[in-house]
């Protein structure tokens, strides 16, 4: 494989930063997850754009323009010889001396990473009975509040979401869902969250301590022109447990089903109808919408 590191494309096993950077040190960094369809990135600018407000509010200056990285993405790609594709660009503070300072930093380190995209097991939109389903648990946990650390960023210091996935592993279940302080339903440890009532598609709101997930806001797009009413409201426990569809969205799983909520059955115990809707009309959407990785 070969990654894009500081302006050289290397091999991967090339492909390594100072023991010294305080990405590494302190988690001081931010990335995105992009997705590529047949030859196409799925909502470049918008990762992009993302990827340097997180920047911008971290005051890490990248040392590319947004072009510039947009062409870094897709030359990585072609360098792979990648159609399909999983990509991680990552941005972090960069080396510097040892203690929080980011001053002690004169440079931030730049890395693309991509990989052959496989259908995450849950996904399988083709199948005659539907995407297979999550379980979950609720996390003792509290989501980051907004005032601490904006959801908005997307950093590379993912321990809040890292200590929730473990008590999701020890509960013998795929994910957790955090709340926030308030008690109000929030995401997962990596996807945001949707439930159907009463025929109503429902996703909690941004300044409830959510990520402004690209999934997601495609989703709540494609909901709309199909005549779906959508909504973004505070969401309970409640509301998850007495919902007709829950299902999670995120730019690598695309859209999975969420069967069971701390050991209560949604729905029907598998994809509903919304749900496998919208998951279709995602993928379709995908095939049409995106940057082609090449100019033939």
């Amino acid at each position: 494989m070969i990654i894009y590191l500081n302006g050289r494309f290397v091999p991967e096993e090339e492909a390594s930063v100072s023991v010294f950077d305080h990405g590494f040190l302190y988690g001081d960094g931010v990335f995105e997850g992009i997705k590529a369809y047949d030859g196409r990135v799925f909502a470049l600018d918008e990762h992009v754009d993302r990827f340097f407000e997180s920047a911008t509010s971290l005051q890490i200056v990248l040392p590319l323009s947004r072009d510039e990285m947009k062409e870094a993405i897709l030359e990585t790609l072609r360098r792979n010889k990648l159609k399909n594709a999983y990509i991680r660009p990552v941005a972090s503070r960069g080396p510097g001396a040892l203690g929080l300072d980011p001053r002690n930093c004169s440079r931030a380190t730049i890395v693309i990473i991509v990989a052959a995209d496989t259908q995450h097991p849950e996904t399988d939109h083709g199948s005659s009975t539907g995407p297979k389903g999550i379980k979950v648990i609720t996390s003792a946990l509290r989501r980051n509040r907004p005032d601490t650390l904006s959801p908005k960023i997307k950093s590379t210091n993912y321990l809040n979401n890292i200590l929730a996935k473990l008590q999701a592993n020890a509960a013998g279940v795929q994910d957790a869902i955090l709340l926030n302080t308030e008690g109000f339903v929030c995401e997962l440890t990596g996807n945001n969250l949707f439930v159907v009532k009463n025929r109503r598609l429902l996703t909690p709101p941004l300044w409830h301590g959510v990520l402004d997930g690209v999934t997601r806001r495609t989703v709540l797009k494609i909901a709309a022109e199909v005549g779906i009413e959508t909504a973004e409201e505070p969401l309970t426990l409640h509301d998850l447990y007495t919902s007709a569809e829950c299902f999670c969205t995120a730019t690598r799983i695309e859209i999975v089903p969420i069967v069971a909520v701390d050991g209560r059955q949604i729905g029907s115990g598998e994809a509903g109808p919304m749900t496998r809707q919208l998951g279709e009309r995602f993928l379709e959407y995908t095939r049409h919408h995106g940057t082609p990785i090449n100019n033939e």
